[in-house]
């Protein structure tokens, strides 16, 4: 496994994970009509940068096992909450920190015993 290419699919999940964030931020904004919902600079980079992360993960399986590929994208779910007690200023509770813990330990559990 080309190291490379686990830290594009790292990479990816992040701007996966910012995606979301964008996303959110756009849905919780008022909006002059339906077409304002969906056509402003939030909702496009979002999913831009959701396009680009595709790519990038298409493209980090040349050199990574497949096997391997749901365990890092699972990082996601880190980046996500980090960023959104970042940008959101959303609550870190002990239910969210628990899942974040058991996300850690199944990552770092798979690619000690695999």
């Amino acid at each position: 496994m080309n190291n490379a290419y686990v830290v594009l699919m790292v990479l990816a999940a992040f701007l996966a994970a910012v995606s979301q964030v964008l996303l959110k931020v756009s849905a919780g904004r008022e909006h002059k009509g339906l077409l304002g919902e969906y056509l402003n600079g939030y909702v496009i980079t979002g999913y831009g940068l959701l396009a680009c992360s595709l790519l990038m993960n298409m493209w980090a399986y040349q050199g990574v096992e497949y096997r391997f590929g749901p365990v890092i994208n699972a990082v996601s779910y880190v980046f996500v909450l980090i960023l959104g007690r970042l940008f959101l200023k959303e609550k870190i509770t002990a239910r969210k920190l628990l899942g974040n813990v058991l996300i850690i330990c199944g990552i770092v559990v798979y690619v000690m015993w695999s």
